[in-house]
């Protein structure tokens, strides 16, 4: 697009939308990259509003005009589905100044909220209300509720509360001719036709823009305990996770799992974040309880969890935290293997879930397949155990002394993912659990799809966007729109 037709648009533009409009180059680059910076791209401007109305209206002159939709909250997605292309002929929608609290229910158990809004500043409205609101992630303080629900995020609780989409009673959405629908019913029970809200959330901004949503709220336990386990191997930790569930029950939250590569390379990225145990053990089971009584009742379903995996042999140290501090540093040995792995240099990833019965033998059988098909890499396996979702991630087993090491291992990544992805399939899982498809798996996907769910995907994009101009490149594969 050359400077006269986009300075011709932005002048139509301004015509239906007075608010905040991104577009000096300055300005306008911390919307142009992806968080894990693989993907960049280029746009007529970022537009900022402030209602559901200018939403609205900013996509109607996109359908007049031609004009692709890029949604974007806190920018910080992982597989790029917040990026607009290089086209230049599209229209970044920060959705970020739509941050209000419309209203709190707490008989209902019920908070509507823009779509703006930080995950943080949700779980702080509810606390607030004397409730919780239990999705976590390690970008809570900047993601956004809208983005969370365009991508269905997953995070460490799902495993007792679900993930975004099981949190969301109804949503408000911009469609892509720039109708409103206000789905934002409060209702746990609405059989009357198809469930439309389904449809977007998960969506990644491809069929239309949420702008606000009602979610759940649950009371606040009364005592939350957090305990590290040292296994022998994925299997004992599944054993252990039985156990849990059967002694725990709803109140086990959390349930994650860690090879001692991630402890290993916590504790060389972030010294304050000390090794729990005196003797490094294969695997690490990390489990969290909350309680709806107190915490002496919490502490001794614990103690009964703990002394039957020691007496199987299931465990063979654990601790459990006995302050908030001590928790928090328990949890930070799970929550900086992300940036622990990046310091130390670039990754193959793969967010993907199994069937909790399959995940040890997945882990022993393609860990193994990469490891000998791919010398030099080491394995960085951590993740969701309670609900079947890892980050099986492949690295170097050594720093890069160069720039051509690093590209010499990033080169592999195609054959990587097919030896993974492979195994994943004949597993029955998915080659995305949480992060999404966006442009980073949406290729891929077309291998791991059935002809007639990629057709369903297909019919569902023409007739909810016939023009395409929402989030177009992202989750469906060229091949499959023709």
């Amino acid at each position: 697009m050359n400077e006269t037709e986009a300075g011709s648009l932005l002048e139509s533009l301004r015509t239906v939308f007075d608010g905040r409009l991104l577009t000096d180059a300055h300005d306008v680059e911390p919307f142009l990259n992806d968080w894990r910076r693989r993907y960049r791209g280029r746009t007529l401007a970022v537009a900022q509003p402030t209602s559901t109305a200018a939403v609205a209206a900013i996509v109607r002159w996109c359908s007049a005009n031609r004009v692709a939709v890029v949604a974007q909250g806190g920018n910080t997605g992982m597989s790029g589905a917040a990026t607009p292309d290089d086209s230049g002929r599209s229209l970044v929608v920060s959705l970020t100044q739509m941050s209000a609290v419309r209203a709190v229910d707490t008989v209902n158990n019920t908070i509507t909220v823009e779509a703006g809004l930080t995950l943080a500043g949700v779980q702080d409205a509810a606390r607030a209300a004397d409730r919780l609101f239990p999705l976590s992630l390690a970008s809570e303080g900047s993601c956004t509720i809208g983005g969370n629900l365009s991508t269905n995020a997953g995070g460490c609780q799902v495993l007792r509360y679900g993930n975004a989409r099981e949190l969301c009673l109804g949503v408000e959405v911009v469609t892509a001719d720039g109708e409103v629908w206000n789905g934002l019913r409060g209702l746990r029970k609405d059989n009357t036709g198809y469930d439309l809200r389904d449809l977007f959330v998960g969506a990644e901004g491809t069929l239309g823009i949420i702008t606000a949503a009602t979610l759940k709220l649950f009371p606040q336990p009364a005592a939350r305990l957090t305990a590290l386990a040292a296994v022998p191997s994925p299997r004992e930790a599944l054993a252990l996770l039985q156990i849990a569930q059967l002694e725990l029950g709803s109140s086990l939250t959390a349930f994650e799992l860690l090879s001692d590569v991630c402890l290993e390379l916590v504790a060389e990225a972030f010294p304050q974040c000390q090794r729990p145990f005196a003797e490094a053990s294969p695997s690490y089971v990390l489990l969290e309880c909350s309680d709806p009584e107190s915490e002496a009742h919490a502490s001794e379903r614990f103690e009964r969890v703990m002394m039957q995996a020691f007496d199987a042999g299931l465990a063979t140290d654990a601790v459990v935290a006995d302050s908030i501090a001590r928790s928090k540093a328990l949890w930070a040995l799970r929550e900086n293997v992300s940036a622990a792995e990046a310091a130390f240099g670039k990754a193959i990833k793969h967010d993907i879930a199994v069937p909790i019965s399959a995940i040890a033998d997945f882990i022993e059988a393609t860990s193994a397949a990469v490891e000998s098909r791919f010398p030099g890499i080491r394995m960085v396996v951590f993740g969701h155990l309670g609900d079947g979702n890892l980050h099986f991630n492949v690295a170097s087993a050594t720093r890069f002394g160069s720039a051509q090491d690093e590209s010499r291992f990033l080169a592999m990544q195609e054959d990587i993912n097919r030896v993974v992805h492979d195994a994943v399939a004949a597993s029955g899982g998915s080659i995305s659990a949480e992060h999404g498809l966006g442009v980073l798996r949406r290729d891929e996907s077309a291998r791991y799809k059935s002809p007639v769910e990629l057709e369903l995907m297909r019919r569902i994009k023409t007739v909810l966007d016939p023009l395409g101009i929402m989030n177009p490149g992202k989750v469906l594969p060229p091949s499959v729109l023709g």
